[in-house]
């Protein structure tokens, strides 16, 4: 298998980027229950999906129970992070949303060292630092303001905390399974476990006017293809813990966007802390590919030790 990415990884990083940075702004727009947004959402995108992956369906006969039952886990966790973050939405600000948000790489960090011994430079580090510390600038002013922020605040911590279990689950599962399959099993997992919910709570699922279905299809398009399914592609050539650094910049541009179409305010802090958070991601990704590059291939060794032994008999 060739894990060589064909262009430089910043290309499609910056467009995954730019997509998930409009989630906000749609889920802002949208007055439907936040449970009926995320089913739909990822609904549309499994249609969207469908003629792309249903020559894979074969191979779902090869995965084994313990993968089965890691991709139905991987999409409660997906529907998770959507329930806690798209409902924070609606209690507090995008930027203040999407700040916590973005501190998400401490997380996938800590879990990818704890779950795979996944090594991180110091230069590495000090460039996540660097960011998560423009990050926090963007949304200073916003956080904790009120009882409702701080409880929005709380809900979009949460899906932080569970998109990391996600993408750590997914960094695992993508080594064996290809990503469009994953992608489709994991959002088709999400989509029970919202009808579930939905169906519980009595949350009406139909009814709802036409300006609701366009966003919901728009959900599907922009954020979730040319974001989410982007970024599970792009772990087949990147740690989990890049994705989620790259995914810093989404801030920066829902935050721009959020000016521009709802008339959300920046402050020069949050200017500032745009500005650092992409100098940061910038060093970021520029040492995670030096380490990359100056880590030895593991197999050279291997057949050193193994030969002897095979030819002893």
């Amino acid at each position: 298998m060739n894990n060589e990415l064909k262009v430089p990884v910043i290309i499609p990083l910056t467009i995954g980027i730019i997509a998930i940075s409009f989630s906000s702004i749609f889920v802002k727009w949208s007055e439907a229950p936040v449970s009926v947004q995320g089913m739909y959402r990822l609904l549309f995108t499994l249609l969207l999906m469908l003629p792309f992956v249903w020559k894979q369906f074969q191979l779902l006969k090869k995965i084994s129970f313990k993968d089965a039952a890691l991709l139905l886990l991987s999409g409660t966790f997906l529907a998770l992070h959507f329930l806690f973050w798209m409902g924070s939405l609606k209690l507090t600000t995008v930027a203040s949303s999407t700040i916590l948000l973005s501190l998400q790489p401490v997380f996938v960090m800590i879990g990818a060292f704890i779950v795979f011994k996944e090594q991180t430079s110091k230069a590495a580090i000090i460039g996540m630092l660097i960011a998560i510390t423009g990050a926090i600038m963007i949304g200073w002013g916003d956080i904790g303001i009120s009882a409702q922020h701080i409880k929005g605040d709380l809900l979009s911590i949460l899906g932080t905390v569970v998109v990391a279990v996600h993408m750590l689950i997914g960094q695992k599962l993508l080594k064996s399974i290809p990503a469009t399959l994953y992608s489709f099993t994991v959002f088709l997992s999400a989509v029970i476990v919202f009808f579930v919910y939905n169906a519980f709570l009595n949350i009406p699922m139909t009814g709802y006017p036409g300006k609701e279905w366009g966003i919901f299809l728009l959900l599907a398009i922009i954020p979730t293809v040319f974001g989410h399914v982007l970024f599970n592609w792009l772990l087949k050539y990147v740690t989990a813990a890049t994705i989620s650094m790259a995914i810093l910049g989404e801030p920066v541009g829902a935050s721009l966007l959020a000016y521009l179409l709802i008339g959300e305010t920046l402050t020069v802090t949050q200017v500032i802390g745009g500005a650092i958070v992409l100098t940061g991601l910038y060093y970021f990704l520029q040492n995670t590919r030096k380490q990359k590059r100056n880590k030895p291939p593991a197999p050279i060794k291997k057949p050193v030790t193994v030969v002897p032994i095979v030819k002893k008999g």
